[in-house]
């Protein structure tokens, strides 16, 4: 499963954990303005803004897990098992499959609030990319520096929520996730006062302990809420450096280790963890086995190229001798 977050310094950083059983060769992919980006049933975009982020590139086609764009809106597409429906392509509307939702919306918006007026009109299809690649059944968060917003699409329709934690993981809907949020109010990174009872001599014994409570497991939900509590109650320095570190120990808090969570005869872990500062359009990354941070930097790049630039992840870990 996975966990995706904003955050904000002097800059605007947005990132996700991918967590699976399993590695599809992804790799940092940057696709230029002039880079076609064909679509299903709706006409290609043969111009259009330049995104960097993770992706399976398969026969020539992005299939983005997350991305920003050069105008700094963030996408990204996290499981969702169970309940997202996906529909038949219809007359009168956008017909987007649900793997070409990325593309489609970072390369011709530059805010939330313009991807909101395109996903007014959208009807996300359950067209495969191929056979081998049957529909993953995801929803998605969509940010800039000023809004975030979940999308969604369940056999209802599609649904758009305001997203004000800046936080999504997998199950259930995200008004469900957000809603648990009430029963965690009581959180606090202060010192925790006795309000058992004036007749007992209760008094904190440790330090930490305004946030007994806060869920410790791996479930979807428990994640949605540690990661809120992490991030929203979370300081950081404004460089650079700062910034970066920061949100990855807000990732931390939320990362698989191979062994905890059982898949058929395998294990889940966090194949990757990502953060991406959007005003600079630099993309960072670590992977299970390599914690240091790498980067792409999209500004780098010839953006007016027509082929996809691809940096392979780097997976061996790097150790850092003193002597």
């Amino acid at each position: 499963m996975c966990t995706a977050i904003t955050f904000q310094t002097n800059n605007f950083y947005f990132g996700r954990t991918l967590d699976y059983e399993t590695s599809f060769g992804e790799e940092v992919t940057i696709t230029p303005r002039n880079s076609p980006l064909p679509f299903r049933d709706a006409d290609t975009l043969k111009n259009h803004y330049a995104i960097i982020g993770m992706a399976s590139v398969q026969a020539g086609y992005p299939l983005y897990y997350d991305a920003v764009n050069e105008k700094g809106l963030a996408m990204a597409g996290l499981n969702f098992v169970g309940y997202a429906d996906y529909k038949k392509p219809s007359a009168g509307q956008d017909n987007i499959a649900h793997f070409e939702l990325i593309p489609w919306l970072l390369g011709q918006c530059a805010s939330v609030e313009e991807a909101k007026r395109l996903l007014g009109r959208i009807n996300i299809t359950d067209t495969p990319f191929s056979e081998a690649l049957p529909p993953a059944q995801l929803h998605w968060i969509v940010a800039d520096r000023d809004q975030a917003i979940t999308v969604e699409s369940v056999a209802e329709g599609i649904r758009l929520y305001n997203n004000p934690a800046g936080v999504l993981t997998n199950n259930p809907p995200f008004d469900e996730q957000i809603f648990q949020l009430n029963n965690f109010m009581h959180l606090s990174p202060e010192p925790p006062r006795n309000r058992f009872s004036e007749k007992l001599p209760l008094k904190p014994y440790s330090r930490g302990m305004g946030a007994l409570g806060l869920p410790g497991d791996l479930s979807s939900q428990s994640r949605f809420v540690r990661a809120a509590f992490v991030k929203l109650n979370s300081l950081s320095g404004s460089s650079e450096n700062e910034s970066v570190s920061q949100f990855f120990h807000i990732l931390d808090t939320v990362s698989q280790t191979k062994g905890c969570v059982r898949v058929g005869d395998t294990f889940e872990k966090t194949v990757y963890s990502s953060c991406c500062n959007t005003d600079k359009g630099i993309y960072y990354y670590k992977t299970y086995d390599n914690s240091q941070f790498s980067a792409v930097n999209l500004q780098h790049e010839d953006l007016d190229n027509k082929d996809l630039i691809i940096y392979n992840l780097i997976n061996e870990q790097q150790f850092y001798f003193h002597n």
